[in-house]
């Protein structure tokens, strides 16, 4: 990945891109949107997984937001479950690649 110029953050505030798996369970809310909030602009979303994309299995529900578009904005969904190590790679290289156009 480092090849690619796709390096790993230890936190959010050195980060461009999030890449969030799964749905967003109402305990990680908070957390989610304090992750993305303290992501310096221009910031990119991937929701990885069917889960991420739609909410899968889990739907939205007391203990469940759903999918991760009902919490912050997403550039790109990567469907799957689970998707393919190179579908999620195709889906972080499309989503840089929209940013710079």
């Amino acid at each position: 990945l480092e090849g690619r110029g796709i390096k790993f953050a230890a936190s959010p505030r050195h980060a461009d891109l999030l890449l969030v798996t799964g749905p967003v369970a109402r305990n990680m809310k908070i957390a989610v949107e304090r992750a993305y909030e303290a992501t310096p602009a221009p910031k990119l979303v991937v929701a990885v997984g069917d889960c991420g994309c739609t909410g899968g299995i889990f739907g939205e529900s007391y203990a469940s937001c759903g999918r991760v578009a009902n919490v912050i904005p997403v550039d790109v969904a990567v469907p799957g479950c689970p998707p393919p190590p190179l579908d999620i790679l195709r889906g972080i290289l499309t989503a840089i690649t929209r940013s710079t156009r």
